[in-house]
């Protein structure tokens, strides 16, 4: 889960002022104690936290909050919108030039994912109807520009490359050209990063900077490097004034001192965030979502989003029907199987649902592992097999799992749990048809 480590700190220092009726300014003093400590051991930056731990301090033992009815509630509520703030209120938005092509140019160190992240960020904007043109600005780093090449072509985005023997400010001119010429009204420049900050990475996308004049100057951060990564974020800043900050790795970050300090300290937003291998994991950075998945409050919002990205509404309709008629048979199952794997790992999307924070989930084992093995049973049964899970008995059973390198055991537990979900579906079909009659507006869940 993101920020776990953090996430679980917090909830516990809050656990106690929840169930507490009435809370005092010596309370609210410990919580906050806890609080500062889970910030500093999450790597966030120390001005930050201290600033943090003040105004929320103030906030919480004004009277309203002491003397109200849910005091704890209150705290923590405090709490949430002050995390809110602390990663930039609102969500920030690519800005668009008024005259085509729009420059995005992307900065960063070697090793952020910076290459791949220009076709990530291109095919998540070529998906809100733009033409990206992917621009090969690295000439220095060893297969720089085929590993752009071979990121566009994966991605279907058209990749401009001149060598490595052109500078990259005449590479980046003679792209906007060639953007202007071929219609892209998107262009990302992939400049070049080093180990470590030097004179000569600046002073190069300076001149780009001043040759192409780029609309928004976007740094390329691992999350994972905490305050190593705000540090780089406040040169950047100084140097060329950055519009915001792309975070890599959010999804391995279980502090997320990055995520917390970068705003604070250079005053740029954190507008994308990367939170898988996947050439399609880019997302958008909702302040106010990463503040209530920190504090187990959920973030539906994003979950919803994520569904309907992923699950196909025909489908959908199509398999309420098989549910509310019993039909409902193993081949869908593993259509839903698929759906699910690719809104990404099951733990991320339980930790999107409200109140499954990682007390809630231990548990719970969350192993995407098993969604395979499950996948690898249904595919080793015959088309007849999957429509109808009754002819499956001994023989077939033990065809099946030497089929998938399993068990017998394992394919009659999926089996058991089938008919399970199958009698859940049944009892959600005559709830449904109460609450209709009763003219509740209770809908069938899609599961």
């Amino acid at each position: 889960m993101v920020f776990e480590s953090l996430a679980d700190r917090l909830q516990n220092a809050f656990s106690n002022l929840r169930g507490k009726g009435k809370l005092n300014e010596k309370d609210v003093k410990e919580a906050m104690r806890e609080v500062k400590l889970a910030l500093l051991e999450a790597d966030v930056n120390y001005k930050v936290v201290k600033d943090f731990v003040k105004t929320v301090t103030d906030r919480a033992i004004g009277e309203d909050v002491l003397k109200s009815l849910t005091p704890g509630q209150q705290v923590i509520k405090i709490v949430n919108e002050e995390l809110t703030n602390l990663m930039g209120k609102t969500q920030s938005k690519i800005e668009y030039a008024s005259q085509s092509p729009t420059i995005l140019m992307m900065a960063g160190l070697q090793g952020a994912g910076k290459t791949t992240t220009c076709g990530k960020l291109g095919h998540l904007l070529k998906k809100a109807g733009k033409r990206p043109l992917l621009v090969a600005c690295d000439i220095y780093r060893p297969a720089a520009i085929k590993q752009l090449q071979v990121v566009g072509e994966k991605l279907d985005l058209p990749v401009f490359t001149m060598g490595d023997k052109v500078s990259p400010v005449d590479i980046a001119k003679a792209s906007i050209e060639h953007a202007k010429k071929y219609n892209n009204d998107l262009v990302i420049l992939d400049t070049a990063g080093r180990l470590h900050i030097d004179e000569t990475l600046m002073a190069e996308l300076i001149d780009i900077k001043a040759a192409v004049d780029p609309k928004e100057i976007l740094l390329v951060l691992d999350a994972m490097t905490g305050q190593d990564a705000v540090n780089v974020a406040e040169h950047f800043n100084t140097q060329l004034e950055i519009n915001g900050v792309i975070l890599t790795k959010l999804d391995g970050d279980t502090r997320g001192g990055a995520a917390l300090s970068v705003r604070s300290v250079t005053g740029k937003p954190i507008k994308f965030v990367g939170m898988g291998e996947k050439l399609t994991d880019l997302e958008e950075f909702y302040p106010d979502r990463m503040a209530s998945r920190i504090l187990g409050m959920g973030d539906v919002l994003s979950l919803i989003e994520k569904a309907q990205e992923n699950f196909d509404e025909e489908k959908a309709k199509k398999l309420e029907g098989k549910m509310k008629n019993m039909t409902f048979d193993l081949e869908d199952f593993l259509d839903q199987l698929e759906q699910l794997q690719n809104m990404g790992p099951l733990s991320d999307i339980l930790g999107m649902l409200p109140g499954m924070n990682n007390k809630a989930m231990k548990g719970l084992e969350v192993n995407d592992k098993d969604l395979v093995r499950t996948k690898a049973i249904i595919q080793s049964m015959t088309p007849g097999e999957r429509q109808n899970p009754d002819i499956i008995n001994a023989s077939r059973k033990k065809r099946i799992a030497k089929g998938c390198g399993m068990e017998v055991f394992e394919v009659n537990k999926l089996l058991k749990q089938f008919e399970q979900s199958k009698k859940m579906m049944k009892q959600f079909g005559q709830m449904e048809k109460k609450m209709k009659k009763g003219g509740g507006g209770f809908k069938f869940p899609f599961m």
